[in-house]
């Protein structure tokens, strides 16, 4: 058996780590990009801890999902105030975005000649800057992951950079940072966890430690994130949640995804929706069909298999079949008042086209079987 796995260089993971910012920065330089979102005074405390390591730090805002446009904009600027450090605190976006600054920092060129699919599709050829990922929501685990997820506006499809070189340095995982996300966001980032961490153990790409990492994240998720959505204020469901996004990120790192994701991409390039609240619109449908496919071209595939393993993490029952996994995900995502694909922008006029760019799209390539378009399209129709 051969596999590899790579993660982040250290991760620090716990209520109150937050606290240790400043001297883990201090470790890595002296001149930050502080990259955050629209509100950038709700972490002046981690900012504080910044200045009394006397440390130069320059605030960079990513206020929407980050496009090619807003980070070339954002390495100009780390360039033009010296920055040796890139310090990424919020949510997926804005840790995707911190990344790619890290990664575009470090190579020569412009953006447009490392991303696939509108650009060139180069590898890096060197690692990025420093950069420590702080998450505040508790859904991508992108503090671990070696991509950044960008809008390619013009062409209206989500694009990755991609590279070994863009783990984060370090990770610090704090749960008391989500508690102040709101209902729908729980709701979304949660689903997105959970859709990873599904993806991650039925891929094809698999391995015993993925596997492992997604047997104990699963049902984490599955126990905090009806909790979290309930009561923000119940810090046991935060510190689970955390957790199980802290497990999907390490699983999808090194296990690929799937379906979902292979949809949920170009999705995103073309309705302003939430990731998260994508993914939870297909992901019942998704299993449906993987799990129609692989009954009726290998009724003993070892994925039908992990299919029953899902359900059984999903219900907590041995004797839980595939389908009760499919049903118990619907009734979650029904629990959590997630809207479908039309209610999000989706129009039934879109559906072919999505249906076609998924079937390209690199997450692919970890879904257990193959699905025509014409399957893809029949997920968009039935999470519509």
């Amino acid at each position: 058996m051969l596999f590899q796995f790579q993660t982040a260089g250290r991760i620090y993971f716990g209520c109150g780590e937050a606290a240790r910012l400043g001297a883990v920065a201090a470790e890595w330089g002296r001149r930050v990009l502080f990259m955050t979102g629209r509100h950038p005074e709700r972490w002046d405390d981690l900012r504080a801890q910044l200045a009394a390591q006397r440390l130069d730090a320059t605030v960079w805002r990513i206020e929407t999902e980050p496009t090619v446009a807003m980070i070339d904009r954002a390495v100009a600027t780390a360039r033009e105030t010296g920055a040796d450090v890139v310090v990424a605190v919020g949510g997926g976006s804005v840790i995707d975005a911190g990344k790619a600054v890290a990664a575009m920092l470090a190579n020569d060129g412009s953006l447009m000649d490392y991303l696939e699919i509108v650009g060139r599709g180069r590898a890096l050829t060197q690692p990025s800057q420093p950069c420590i990922a702080v998450p505040t929501t508790a859904g991508t685990g992108a503090e671990v992951t070696r991509n950044a997820v960008l809008s390619a506006v013009s062409h209206k499809v989500k694009v990755s950079l991609r590279s070994p070189f863009m783990m984060p340095c370090v990770a610090i995982v704090d749960p008391e940072l989500t508690v102040a996300m709101p209902p729908a966001m729980t709701a979304g980032t949660g689903m997105d966890a959970m859709t990873q961490l599904i993806e991650a153990l039925v891929s094809s790409k698999a391995n015993p430690l993925t596997d492992g990492i997604c047997r104990e994240g699963l049902p984490l998720a599955v126990r905090c994130l009806p909790r979290a959505f309930d009561d923000g204020r119940d810090l046991a469901a935060r510190e689970g949640m955390a957790l199980a996004s802290l497990c999907g990120g390490l699983a999808l790192a090194n296990a690929g995804l799937g379906a979902v994701h292979g949809l949920a991409g170009p999705l995103g390039g073309m309705i302003h929706a939430p990731h998260g609240m994508i993914c939870a619109a297909l992901l019942p449908p998704v299993m449906a069909a993987n799990i129609e496919a692989l009954r009726r071209q290998a009724a003993d595939s070892i994925y039908l298999e992990r299919y029953r393993e899902v359900a059984r993490l999903l219900t907590g029952r041995l004797d839980a079949r595939e389908n009760e996994g499919v049903d118990h995900v619907r009734r979650l995502v029904d629990q959590l008042a997630l809207p479908g694909l039309s209610t999000l922008g989706l129009q039934a006029s879109d559906l072919e086209a999505a249906a076609a760019k998924a079937s390209r799209a690199s997450s692919m390539q970890g879904n257990p079987v193959v699905l025509s378009a014409d399957v893809l399209e029949g997920i968009l129709r039935s999470a519509f």
